[in-house]
């Protein structure tokens, strides 16, 4: 879809030179996408202060959403080009900047977002973020506790005193950045199921599966980031996990009550050190996040994949953890089969992040049978091991 253009002006005092009327690029949604989608085919969804500035635009709440068909604003002025420079039609002194500014132009012309070059065309775009998300866009580390931990003798907190030590075996995975997210957390346990007396709570079991794999992972010389935290928890062998809400999103982030916020607030994370790794040459980023269903309780599940259609690397990725556990059953329950499926979802996290994503139901959280994938400690360790095994194999294959 051809942008559209719709005029007004707009005065920037902040400029170094004279004030410049200026106008926002204007585009159509399309069905089925959100705002980060929509940000993205702009190259503009991996900055924070882009989404919160097209959410004042287009006077949006977070908790809105796009309507099909419908015309938004972008966070892109357009200046007149005076056919000189860059750096006088907008009002600036910074070299490098305007080189920068020159690329995005160019890339959004190869990638036909607009059908001419600037210099032709007289139009000139500066996304949002060049001159508003400084903090964002430098060289500045950015510290997680898995980041910054990294170099440390006492190993990783985020797993527990009793296995923060994580001795690296292979380099498989060297160079390979990966995002976990675990599913709900905070305000939301997600689904509640019962045994023995217990309330079973889905976020706990799947933070701790989240944990195992990751450290599955770094053992493979991966970088791994867990997006949903819980610096209290660790790894822990209890059948019964107590079910808590102080869970927090990657940089201390309180979880909002909303959902759309709560996804929102994870995807935009996750596609925020995309970009700072992207930037630093990484060719291969993946968002694996975990969950556990809810259904009859009589209905027995395996663990079922799921990516968005048309990501070649998602549907790589989910086939071969079902290849993985398919075979894993095989010996290990062979008396039975495992109806584990791949199907394609359009679900907010496979769409909206940035790197190639997957996303994984672990079980039946109402079934006795399922629930002891869950609760018997040695299931949950196996479980992260079969998603790290088949995760490996697939990014290896993908190189």
């Amino acid at each position: 879809m051809r942008p559209i253009v719709i005029c007004f002006i707009l005065f920037i005092s902040t400029l170094v030179s004279a004030q410049k009327e200026t106008s926002y690029l204007v585009t159509r949604a399309e069905r089925g996408d959100g705002v980060l989608s929509l940000l993205r085919r702009f190259d503009l969804e991996a900055y924070s202060c882009n989404v919160e500035e097209f959410y004042k635009l287009n006077q949006m709440e977070k908790t809105d959403g796009l309507i099909n068909g419908r015309d938004y604003l972008l966070p892109i002025r357009r200046f007149t080009y005076n056919g000189r420079s860059i750096r006088s039609t907008i009002g600036i002194t910074d070299f490098d900047l305007a080189v920068q500014i020159q690329q995005y132009n160019r890339d959004a012309q190869a990638k036909g977002r607009r059908e001419e070059a600037y210099e032709k065309d007289k139009d000139l775009w500066l996304p949002f973020h060049f001159l508003n998300c400084l903090s964002e866009i430098s060289d500045t580390k950015v510290e997680t506790t898995l980041d910054a931990e990294v170099s440390r003798e006492d190993g990783y907190a985020i797993f527990g005193p009793a296995c923060r030590k994580v001795e690296k075996k292979s380099s498989e995975l060297e160079g390979q950045v990966i995002y976990i997210i675990s599913g709900h957390g905070g305000p939301d346990p997600g689904a509640i199921g019962k045994r023995s007396g217990h309330t079973l709570c889905e976020d706990e079991y799947a933070y701790d599966v989240c944990l195992r794999l990751t450290r599955q992972l770094i053992q493979r010389g991966a970088l791994v980031y867990m997006i949903v935290r819980d610096d209290s928890d660790g790894i822990r062998d209890e059948a019964f996990l107590p079910c808590d809400s102080d869970e927090t999103v990657l940089g201390d982030q309180v979880i909002p009550l909303n959902q759309k916020e709560r996804l929102y607030q994870r995807t935009a994370t996750v596609n925020r050190y995309f970009e700072k790794h992207k930037k630093q040459g990484v060719k291969s980023q993946t968002t694996v996040e975990i969950h556990v269903d809810s259904n009859n309780q009589g209905l027995r599940r395996d663990v079922f994949f799921y990516h968005l259609k048309g990501s070649k690397g998602g549907k790589a990725i989910a086939e071969e953890l079902h290849r993985t556990f398919k075979q894993k059953y095989g010996i290990h329950q062979s008396s039975r089969d495992y109806h584990g499926t791949v199907t394609t979802r359009d679900l907010y996290t496979l769409r909206e992040t940035s790197p190639q994503a997957v996303y994984i139901e672990l079980a039946n959280i109402r079934n006795p049978e399922d629930q002891r994938r869950l609760v018997i400690t040695d299931n949950r360790e196996a479980v992260a091991k079969w998603l790290a095994e088949g995760l490996t194999t697939a990014l290896l294959a993908l190189q």
